[in-house]
């Protein structure tokens, strides 16, 4: 892959106007308290999706292996730096949603996320970065260890938190009570 100056200043645009949007949406840089971590490992916790990497950082890798699936299919004949920055764009297009009152609210309505009071700036930005490792991850491998690498993934995130990106898009889709029962008897 030639990732290109390019790129990578299109790559920082997209971070840079998530930022701004986020900021303008009324995002916190830091947690609400404005405390800085790198690492939230509970997921009950009011500084959850407020650090640099906390246990749904694993699902933002996974992101990236599907968006390179993704655009392996619809942009074949793209660079691979192009489709990187596609990825990356993806990526921060969700976080933005991601942190808009309606998802919020979908997500304290019926997931486990009782309490999401959604990301704070510095963990859409990291959010965006492991995106895009997940893609380049998915690039160097071959496509049966990357399909072993998000099975293995979502396993060991169901197996330690109850919750992964399986689970997550069906309870906002489709909730059902059995899982969050299930996932909030793990508390």
């Amino acid at each position: 892959m030639t990732l290109t100056r390019r790129h990578g200043l299109a790559m920082l645009a997209i971070v840079l106007v998530t930022i701004a949007v986020e900021w303008w949406m009324g995002r916190v840089p830091l947690a609400p308290d404005g405390t800085f971590a790198w690492v939230e490992p509970d997921i009950w916790s009011a500084h959850q999706s407020q650090r640099v990497l906390d246990p749904y950082t694993v699902s933002h890798i996974v992101h990236g292996f599907l968006f390179y699936a993704l655009l392996v299919l619809v942009a074949p004949r793209q660079p691979v730096a192009t489709r990187l920055v596609l990825a990356v764009a993806l990526e921060a297009v969700w976080e933005v949603l991601e942190n808009s009152p309606m998802i919020i609210d979908r997500y304290r309505a019926v997931t486990i996320a009782q309490g999401y009071v959604g990301d704070s700036i510095l963990n859409s930005v990291s959010d965006i970065v492991m995106a895009g490792l997940g893609f380049l991850m998915a690039w160097r491998l071959r496509v049966l260890a990357s399909l072993a690498a998000v099975v293995v993934a979502e396993l060991v995130m169901l197996l330690l938190i109850r919750d992964n990106l399986t689970l997550n898009i069906i309870m906002l889709a489709w909730p059902i009570d059995a899982i969050r029962e299930w996932q909030m008897a793990g508390r």
